[in-house]
């Protein structure tokens, strides 16, 4: 009887263990209002508190100090805070790229609706950088042929905006047409330049399609957010002026 027993309850055990297709049938929602009369739960409390001390701490650390208010509405084509944000890009993703291919990055573009916010006199921490910079972008460079640099130069001088545009550009604007030099020395329609810019804008983000479809990509694995603050970090004072990078006649 044990014997007839224990075969039983064995056959039942691998039965038991075979797979079962399950299927949700039921799916249930509920609202939970969180409100002034919310009880917060001391046990996550304490869990949470010592993270939020250290975020708050870092997020309010002083990189570096501005004289000045540092916006993109202070210029006609061109701010203080757009050169800034092209320049510090430039010099902070320059060498990375000369390593990489052993070449200069010939200048820098960025897109005007991507600053989000000022960063004005006084003291310049980490919150400044990421109300600067939200997003995740990534520095890329792009190989471009003269053609498509002409289509980054029309869209430039047929907006009304201030892009942020680097210092190794000297670009002048008329009524009638444009002269654009690089590095000093004038625009060459038989070769290619490299562009530095974000991963967002390459794949066309403000209708810049220029940068679509290059010669060739270069992403440096580094975020636009990351080399602000490195820039901030390694300069006690930030300056930016208007200059002669964009002149209108």
């Amino acid at each position: 009887m044990k014997k007839i027993l224990f075969s039983f309850l064995l056959v039942s055990f691998f039965l038991s263990c075979k797979d079962v297709a399950y299927k949700n049938t039921k799916i249930v929602g509920k609202t939970s209002q969180i409100d002034s009369t919310t009880v917060a739960d001391s046990t996550y409390i304490k869990v949470i508190e010592p993270y939020k001390e250290k975020m708050i701490k870092e997020i309010n650390t002083v990189l570096t100090y501005t004289p000045i208010d540092l916006v993109r509405t202070d210029g006609n084509r061109q701010s203080t805070l757009g050169n800034l944000l092209a320049d510090l890009a430039y010099t902070r993703a320059n060498p990375l790229f000369k390593k990489e291919t052993g070449k200069d990055i010939d200048f820098a573009l960025f897109n005007y609706g991507g600053i989000r916010s000022g960063i004005f006199t006084g003291d310049v921490t980490n919150r400044n950088a990421f109300q600067l910079m939200p997003f995740e972008n990534m520095l890329v460079v792009v190989e471009l042929s003269a053609e498509k640099v002409q289509e980054l130069v029309n869209y430039f001088t047929n907006g009304n905006r201030a892009h942020p545009l680097s210092k190794q550009v000297q670009l002048t604007i008329r009524q009638n047409g444009h002269t654009l030099k690089i590095h000093g020395k004038p625009f060459d329609k038989s070769k290619t330049y490299y562009v530095l810019t974000s991963d967002y804008l390459q794949s066309g983000g403000d209708r810049m399609d220029f940068f679509k479809d290059p010669v060739k990509l270069y992403k440096l694995d580094y975020k636009v957010r990351d080399a602000i603050i490195d820039y901030f970090k390694s300069v006690d004072t930030l300056t930016s002026t208007l200059d002669n990078r964009v002149i209108l006649k």
